[in-house]
């Protein structure tokens, strides 16, 4: 979030700091283990970016789906998702 905020693609009521501690305080926090990064190092994804590896490896090896609005992780279906419009 704090990285669309710096490029302007959202904007927040409040300072990015003060959205991110309390955002943070009813989630669990997902640590990024050996598992994960080799899931990661395995992907074939529409694009390169580094974060979006992590995340869809990280929701494949917990089982989890992805909330998001990027329809190119929704149309890969590397990861089961839940778009965000």
């Amino acid at each position: 979030m704090a990285l669309l905020v710096e490029k302007r693609r959202v904007t927040l009521s409040v300072r990015t700091e003060e959205w991110v501690l309390k955002a943070a305080q009813p989630l669990k926090e997902a640590p990024l283990t050996a598992e994960i990064v080799l899931e990661a190092l395995r992907l074939t994804l529409p694009h390169a970016d580094p974060a979006d590896r992590f995340l869809v490896a990280t929701a494949r090896e917990l089982g989890l789906a992805l909330v998001t609005a990027d329809p190119r992780l929704i149309d890969s279906r590397a990861v089961a998702t839940m778009p965000n419009d």
